[in-house]
């Protein structure tokens, strides 16, 4: 089977299957703009194919949190490698499909356009870049390409490029590969977020921050638990805010110190600055809501966690934990996204007492949802 036109490739394969330990975090779930790498790559598969599909090695399972919803393909082969993704596609849909690497920093439209206009009378469509390199984590393969693919899988070679001898191959001629730069390591990552900033593709500074509040019964380790989450989250690249409830009053400013003696004189705010923290003390007549806190004072934050407020935060994780003593979780059915326990109780998303990776790769997967409040 040949292309006859652009939309001949009406699948978009997002090739997932590793998990990049040289970057010392899961980088799928890096977070650039505001979203993980996953969600950014599959939802630019979206924007230009009717039906995108997540490639993971065999056995391989990959939370997809607000990108839910996508066809999961697993290796025929295993290894996890590229090659067996895009094979296993092609065997899976018996037509062309575009293949994209999840690392992709920043894919651009105009290239993966060009890249299609020229797959037409070819079984490869790819960037070259300079005399030899090319790209082929971002290219469309036709189905010719399978018969190559599968003898050097079964060969236990995974080089792509291997097969390009054997098969009708468009080379697409760019400049450099600035638009195919992957993340590999952490310094990848921080070169991807710096030029994210200068170029003005970052999220606005006003933007509303995520918001989720871990709670649970008295004594239950609360602020232990967003110990140990809140530093996975900064791995992932998220700039994170924390809230703590306090249902008594409490006094943060000294009596005696200057700033005390301004609010004493009767200031309804007055602030403490330095040249490394700021603080704002504002006298209340009520309660102020979670969620105005949070788009009040952390603006621009990727997420804010809260300590506590069990009956009124708009999303909660619950940690329960019987070896505090609690028969009974605090939330009803349906009422935690996520359960944090050392119990048998069973839960859609739970997660161990110590797993505080993996409850941070499940909230930077749903930070869509969780800014909605």
């Amino acid at each position: 089977m040949t292309s006859e036109g652009n939309d001949a490739v009406r699948i978009g394969v997002l090739l997932a299957g590793g998990s990049a330990r040289r970057a010392g975090v899961d980088k799928r779930f890096l977070v650039l703009q505001g979203h993980t790498l996953l969600q950014r790559n599959l939802a630019f598969l979206r924007s230009l194919f009717p039906i995108a599909a997540v490639s993971l090695g065999a056995g391989q399972m990959l939370d997809l949190g607000d990108a839910a919803g996508v066809q999961v393909l697993h290796d025929s082969w295993p290894g996890g490698s590229p090659l067996a993704g895009i094979a296993t596609a092609l065997r899976h849909f018996e037509e062309p499909v575009f293949a994209l690497a999840v690392d992709i920093a920043c894919p651009q439209r105009d290239a993966a356009e060009a890249v299609l206009a020229a797959f037409p009378g070819h079984d490869v469509s790819l960037p070259a870049i300079g005399g030899d390199y090319h790209q082929p984590l971002f290219a469309a393969y036709g189905p010719a390409c399978l018969a190559p693919m599968t003898a050097l899988l079964d060969a236990g070679r995974h080089r792509i490029v291997t097969i390009l001898p054997d098969v009708r191959v468009a080379e697409v001629r760019f400049a450099d590969d600035a638009l195919f730069h992957n993340i590999n390591t952490m310094d990848d990552y921080r070169d991807a977020r710096r030029q994210a900033a200068e170029s003005g593709d970052a999220p606005a500074a006003d933007a509303q921050p995520a918001l989720v509040a871990i709670v649970g019964k008295s004594d239950s380790g609360k602020t232990t638990l967003i110990e140990k989450v809140v530093p996975e989250l900064v791995k992932l690249g998220l700039r994170v805010g924390a809230v703590k409830h306090d249902a008594h009053s409490f006094e943060i400013d000294h009596p005696g110190k200057d700033s005390w003696r301004h609010g004493q004189a009767g200031a309804h705010a007055y602030a403490i600055a330095s040249p490394e923290r700021l603080a704002f003390i504002t006298k209340l007549d009520g309660e102020v809501p979670l969620a105005d806190i949070a788009r009040r004072y952390f603006a621009g934050f990727d997420l804010v966690v809260a300590e506590g407020y069990k009956r009124t935060a708009p999303h909660r994780v619950e940690l329960f934990r019987v070896g505090a003593g609690h028969a009974d979780p605090l939330c009803g059915p349906g009422e935690a996204i996520a359960l944090v326990t050392d119990s048998t109780l069973p839960h859609e998303h739970r997660f161990g007492l110590e797993d505080g990776a993996g409850l941070a790769r499940f909230l930077a997967v749903r930070l869509d949802s969780l800014r909605r409040y």
